[in-house]
């Protein structure tokens, strides 16, 4: 990945953001795993700014539990009910996350 500018940054947090699915779909589950590795890659890239490596790792820590309910509500037993509350928090948790490094950034 190109070292990227914190303006080419925040529009590119922006567009991810906008494109965060809220209910359980095989499509969107494929959709917010690219969402979830692509902002994993604008943190490294924040991170390389010597201004901000000392305060993304919270940022990095929140992926793991996102990737967590996400691979929850694909569990087959689940009701479709179940699946949509569950993704619906994991992107609600990525919205927030989102929200908060733009915050940050901004």
């Amino acid at each position: 990945m190109e070292h990227l500018g914190m303006n080419d940054i925040l529009i590119q947090l922006n567009e991810l953001f906008e494109r965060i699915p809220r209910r359980h779909s095989a499509d969107n589950v494929k959709e917010i795993y690219n969402i979830l590795d692509t902002y994993e890659g604008l943190l490294r890239q924040i991170e390389t700014e010597p201004a901000y490596e000392q305060v993304i790792a919270p940022f990095f820590d929140e992926l793991e539990p996102i990737q967590a309910i996400i691979k929850k509500s694909g569990d087959n037993k689940a009701a479709k009910k179940i699946k949509d509350t569950l993704f619906d928090e994991a992107s609600g948790k990525l919205k927030d996350s989102m929200e908060a490094l733009k915050q940050l950034y901004n």
